[in-house]
């Protein structure tokens, strides 16, 4: 089977984790950010954290995002130094993260071992404007790597990324856009693993398996575990995402 996804918690499952198996770690960990005040951030639900009181949907939350920043750096650091161990030299980390966290984040990769190698905006054309201020129209993806670049790897990947979250099929509160994923998954040699200890609703494992690359995941809430199963599921038999939409998880897992 070109992936395994793992229900429970990403410290204890990539603890268990081989040495040097993996060839990417890409990851969209809870951000434990939005409201103004550290009180909105570390006490709102997700839901409430990231979507607007008009979203015209009933996306569940999810767990692990109400920590503060000292417990978040710290937190991340201990997943992305397992991440380290488990990876292969010349891996590459790919985490996504906002603007309020991003310090945490470099923080965090650099105190795992990962050689912080740059900064990659995703800019969303569909974010909402700001009365008096500039649009948050911006996300950001932290970069780096174990040692050095594979230099023999003839790839050149984009600098910046452009695209708006998914409207039709949204599964996930933060899901990300599949056409980014599947840019990004190429970090990864072909028929190389890709890690993602937060896999949410499987966005970048069906990436990972489109582009030819092997899967591993983890995933805490049941909930999204069971969406990211059937859509992995649906990649690796053939199935169009849409098949997954019409059909519903619970009949293509």
């Amino acid at each position: 089977m070109p992936y395994t996804l793992h229900r429970g918690d990403a410290r204890t499952v990539l603890a268990g984790l081989p040495d040097g198996i993996i060839d990417a770690v890409i990851t969209d960990p809870p951000y434990n950010s939005g409201g103004r005040t550290s009180a909105e951030r570390t006490t709102k639900t997700a839901r409430a954290k990231y979507t607007s009181g008009d979203a015209g949907h009933t996306l569940a939350n999810f767990p692990g995002d109400n920590r503060d920043q000292r417990s978040y750096t710290r937190w991340l650091t201990e997943l992305l130094t397992e991440s380290y161990r488990a990876a292969k030299k010349h891996a590459v980390a790919v985490v996504f993260t906002d603007w309020r966290q991003e310090p945490c984040t470099t923080d965090a990769l650099q105190m795992a071992g990962w050689t912080w190698s740059g900064t990659l905006p995703w800019i969303k054309p569909a974010s909402r404007p700001r009365k008096g201020g500039f649009k948050q129209s911006s996300e950001f993806i932290v970069w780096g790597v174990k040692e050095s670049l594979d230099r023999s790897r003839a790839i050149y990947l984009p600098g910046h990324f452009i695209a708006s979250q998914p409207r039709k099929g949204r599964v996930h509160i933060t899901q990300k856009p599949i056409e980014v994923m599947r840019e990004i998954v190429q970090i990864a040699p072909p028929g190389g693993t890709v890690l993602d200890p937060f896999t949410g609703s499987g966005t970048t494992g069906v990436a990972a398996l489109r582009e030819g690359r092997q899967f591993i995941g983890v995933e805490l809430s049941d909930h999204y575990a069971t969406i990211a199963e059937a859509r992995l599921n649906a990649e690796e038999n053939g199935l169009t995402q849409d098949d997954f939409i019409l059909a519903g998880p619970g009949d293509t897992a």
